[in-house]
């Protein structure tokens, strides 16, 4: 079952009093395009996360954030109270010295000086607080490769009836290249006929008539593009990890398909052709898609 690039898985977690969320989500890149925004506190742990979906996610245009709340009361910032009594003493004796009236909401004033609510000492990441953001971590992860997997799923599913329909679009131009044989045979003879007084050899009419079919020939190109068809279904059935694979068979697809239209010269099999393009094109977009 392939995998899709394509996924998303959020995470939320509970530790004295604060809410570890994390959220992950991906899109399809070539590689591994990591993008990390994780809160102060958790910095020092910002390779190992990294370390850690790397080894998880392989290959994406991968989003990951891990920020953290806290419940009412448990976030409230000491006030400074000697820095306030400081500023107070400051803001009375500069009002005497001015003679200007003293504010008349002391306390709206004085919350506004700076680092009056700065913190004094820097938060420190527990070793018990880590292990609990791993586990939101790791279920973010799950979350996220169970999506991958479902997508992955549903584009198994359109790449099966994109193989069925251009299979049957294959077996449409049978028909077609059996008759273009006579029609071939008929218009040259034709338009033999219609030139006065030529006699030509019919012998050598019939070894240039193989000649020119054999040229037109797709029997080749039948044969090379069923071998795709199947490889492409075997490969998908590998497991996850072969959308590049399954690009470069879709390409190989396109070669046969292309060289079948330039070998058509009967509006029926060119408007087939035609067809399986419109179906095989639709393939490549989606497997940009698979991991």
């Amino acid at each position: 079952m392939i995998q899709s690039m394509t996924g998303y898985g959020k995470a939320v977690a509970t530790y004295k009093g604060k809410k570890i969320n994390v959220e992950v989500k991906s899109l399809n890149s070539k590689s591994l395009d990591l993008s990390t925004r994780v809160a102060p506190m958790y910095r020092e742990k910002e390779m190992e996360i990294r370390q850690l979906i790397a080894r998880t996610v392989e290959r994406g245009k991968v989003d990951f954030s891990l920020w953290v709340e806290k419940e009412a009361g448990a976030d409230a910032v000491p006030l400074n109270t000697a820095l306030v009594e400081n500023y107070y003493r400051q803001l009375v004796a500069l009002a005497r010295h001015l003679g200007v009236a003293e504010p008349q909401d002391w306390l709206a004033t004085l919350v506004r000086m700076p680092d009056v609510t700065a913190r004094t000492e820097a938060e420190e990441l527990d070793a018990e607080e880590w292990k609990c953001a791993q586990n939101a971590i790791g279920e973010a992860l799950g979350k996220l490769v169970d999506f991958r997997n479902q997508e992955g799923a549903a584009l198994q599913r359109k790449f099966e009836e994109k193989l069925d329909n251009i299979e049957q679009l294959l077996a449409q131009i049978e028909p077609f290249e059996k008759q273009r044989v006579e029609k071939i045979r008929a218009r040259i003879v034709e338009g033999l006929n219609c030139i006065p007084g030529v006699d030509y050899d019919k012998n050598r009419l019939e070894q240039e008539l193989i000649y020119y079919i054999e040229k037109l020939d797709i029997s080749e190109e039948k044969q090379r593009l069923a071998n795709h068809l199947r490889y492409f279904r075997e490969t998908m059935d590998e497991g996850h990890g072969q959308g590049k694979k399954l690009g470069f068979i879709a390409q190989e697809m396109g070669r046969e398909i292309n060289t079948t239209g330039s070998k058509s010269n009967q509006a029926e099999m060119q408007n087939i052709v035609v067809k399986m393009k419109d179906e095989l094109e639709q393939i490549k977009e989606q497997v940009l898609n698979a991991l």
